[in-house]
């Protein structure tokens, strides 16, 4: 399974393509999934620009995706930054009545098993998402650990060799605990490529979009998400 991942938190200093409001993500998710996306995973924003997980701001841009590309899965991210920021954006994600497909919950964030908790009662799916060691450590123990959608290996090194080494560490952890969940893997930055090999390479899902980084394979800027999710479906077809 190849996941576009459309803006994140980026601007467009990043790339002058990164997708703001509703029509936009719609119309990006759209060429994304033509080039062979076959997930979503964006970051929603208020009139200002600005990350939200306010219901109305995740509405518009759920009903504006799910009328571009019916039936194409969408995720949405929780993380702490987004604004209110902390556990106060609990509040907002407990009101959400139009619903995405499944959210990432970071497990470095320290509200990890309650949001996972609040999520899956709300009958939507969680990556889990595991930057490091301690992290896969902590999921395991979860008591809700089992019922997450998938693990999400997410490398921030940009030292390709610290990020791989990363990587199989958090592997090791969830095979000790002999857990099954799909395992999605993806870099940032200078590592988007080589982690996106890696995760070809061991059969595991992966992501790209202008969120991980505006390069293609090539090192040439990309024109966009359909450019770089492209150039995924080029590489994937090696493995």
């Amino acid at each position: 399974m190849l996941q576009a991942c459309l803006n994140g938190g980026r601007t467009r200093d990043f790339h002058p393509a990164v997708p703001y409001t509703a029509a936009e993500l719609a119309k990006d998710a759209a060429a994304a999934v033509a080039a062979g996306a076959s997930e979503l995973h964006i970051h929603p924003r208020s009139s200002s620009g600005a990350e939200s997980l306010d219901p109305n701001d995740t509405a518009e841009a759920i009903l504006a995706i799910r009328h571009n590309v019916p039936g194409t899965p969408i995720g949405l991210s929780t993380h702490w930054r987004i604004p209110p920021g902390g556990t106060a954006r609990q509040g907002q994600i407990e009101r959400w009545q139009v619903l995405p497909d499944y959210v990432s919950v970071n497990l470095i964030e320290e509200d990890a098993p309650d949001v996972i908790s609040l999520i899956l009662g709300k009958g939507i799916g969680v990556e889990a998402g595991l930057w490091s060691i301690s992290d896969a450590e902590r999921f395991v123990t979860l008591p809700d650990a089992r019922k997450c959608l998938r693990v999400l290996i997410e490398i921030n090194e940009q030292d390709i060799d610290e990020g791989l080494a990363a990587a199989t560490g958090i592997i090791s952890v969830l095979a000790r605990a002999k857990f099954r969940l799909p395992i999605l893997m993806h870099g940032d930055e200078a590592s988007v490529w080589p982690m996106f090999r890696e995760a070809m390479a061991r059969g595991y899902d992966s992501r790209v979009g202008l969120e991980d980084g505006n390069l293609l394979p090539s090192g040439k800027k990309a024109a966009g998400n359909a450019d770089i999710v492209g150039a995924a479906v080029l590489l994937a077809r090696a493995y």
